[in-house]
């Protein structure tokens, strides 16, 4: 099966990567992980005027009424760019928490929701400038607030523990399931272009560093390297494109496990070649690749780790 963008995905890609330039690429994610929001926030409102937050929303509420596969492409993008705050569970997991109001002012920027889910996603991204929190425990949604702070590895990625705050209500346990599913998802297309973004910059990278007079990329041990990494993130593209197309499907939580492990681990593995060939200078805090590198260790475990994923998969092989 060949997977072919369509003229508007292409058009939703390049328009994105316009955007995130003209805002400073790199540079917003340095800013929100030094604590300063504001590139973030005007970055955030300037994508939700071109519809991206109402990406899963219905046309007639204000969105963009994308598909699970336009989803894909968007995330690969962000993911590229190193794009921060709590855009998956906004744009894929809020709708289906809220009422139509506020899916409304999510469309159009107003609202910025966070969330911990059961298992997988024990602690909220970014809960400190969200409008609105939740935890998801047993199928039920609860509104939240903050309970405290924790360290992760991505400085760009503030984590928070929620308590329950106020009356829970129940929604569609179905609709629910998918929602954490494409989320999921979600976070292996972000992978995915995170790991594209660090091939790119070692392949770059490459071509002008020397050594013995000679640009490292001409010795084969690096280009074996660096061929490994296109062919892993390669082979995982199809997978996290088969599982947007499955998403309504009764294998969709096997495509989807799948589509994270193999978009986990061919991150891992341009990561760990980026910093290989940067070499000292890629632990660096003045390093651009640092975003990535960190995204990539990070994103990892969110929504779900390798171990609980492989289950996951095992659990639908056997039931068959």
């Amino acid at each position: 099966m060949r997977f072919l963008l369509t003229d508007e995905q292409l058009a939703l890609a390049e328009a994105i990567d316009d955007i995130v330039g003209a805002h400073g690429g790199p540079a917003v994610a340095r800013a929100w992980a030094a604590g300063d929001t504001a590139p973030g926030r005007a970055l955030w409102d300037q994508l939700a005027e071109t519809g991206l937050m109402g990406l899963r929303i219905g046309e007639s509420e204000g969105g963009f009424d994308g598909s699970a596969s336009d989803t894909v492409v968007v995330f690969e993008r962000l993911g590229w760019h190193g794009v921060p705050g709590p855009l998956l569970e906004t744009i894929v997991l809020a709708p289906v928490l809220v009422d139509e109001q506020t899916r409304g002012a999510i469309a159009s920027g107003e609202v910025i929701a966070s969330a911990t889910v059961e298992p997988g996603t024990p602690f909220a991204l970014d809960a400190d400038i969200a409008t609105h929190l939740f935890v998801i425990a047993d199928g039920a949604v609860s509104p939240a607030r903050i309970d405290g702070s924790v360290r992760s590895l991505d400085a760009a990625r503030r984590l928070f523990a929620l308590i329950p705050e106020g009356e829970g209500h129940a929604v569609d346990e179905e609709a629910l399931r998918r929602a954490v599913d494409e989320t999921t998802l979600a976070c292996a297309s972000v992978l995915l272009g995170a790991g594209e973004r660090l091939l790119t910059e070692a392949v770059s990278y490459a071509k002008i560093r020397h050594q013995f007079g000679r640009p490292i990329g001409e010795y084969q041990a690096v280009k074996h390297q660096l061929a490994d990494v296109r062919v892993a993130l390669s082979f995982a593209r199809p997978l996290v494109q088969n599982a947007a197309l499955t998403i309504d499907t009764p294998d969709r939580g096997r495509d989807v496990s799948v589509a994270k492990i193999t978009a986990s681990d061919a991150a891992t593995a341009a990561a760990r070649a980026a910093l290989q060939v940067h070499g000292a200078v890629g632990y660096t805090a003045e390093a651009d690749l640092g975003i990535w590198l960190t995204r990539v260790q990070a994103l990892s475990a969110a929504w779900g780790g390798t171990d609980m994923h492989r289950e996951r998969v095992a659990g639908a092989i056997l039931a068959r």
